[in-house]
């Protein structure tokens, strides 16, 4: 079967490359599933999960909004974070959960309920990946 090469940079250095079947992610239009020879495509991706798939099997990663570059034989994501589910740590994604709950539920105006929001979309997604 043929592959393409995903290669995941983060500014801290690259994530991952290796070869895969087929890449699933979420851009800011909708869901996006990549295979090789695809049409080249630049996308914004949102804070969510990365679907890699190869000989029936499945990597997932964690992914905190950037960009998708796409070539019929590479997919390049410059990615603010990502994590695989083997560096997340469940208990610190779930206190981030919590605090960001929290920052929302309080009704102080010293609150930037915009940033609460998002930090609670990362801890989300990252015990999403994680478990």
């Amino acid at each position: 079967m043929k592959t393409l090469t995903v290669s995941v940079v983060t500014p801290d250095g690259p994530v991952l490359e290796e070869d895969y079947e087929m890449v699933s992610c979420k851009a800011e239009t909708g869901e996006l599933g990549i295979l090789p020879g695809h049409i080249p495509l630049v996308a914004p991706l949102t804070i969510s999960a990365v679907r890699l798939k190869r000989n029936n099997g499945e990597d997932r990663l964690a992914i905190n909004g950037g960009f998708m570059e796409v070539r019929p034989d590479k997919v390049t994501i410059l990615a603010q974070s990502a994590e695989k589910p083997s560096n997340i740590n469940i208990a610190r994604a779930e206190e981030a959960k919590s605090r960001a709950e929290r920052r929302l539920q309080s009704k102080q105006d010293n609150v930037d309920f915009q940033r609460a929001e998002l930090a609670l979309k990362r801890a989300l997604n990252r015990l999403d990946v994680g478990r």
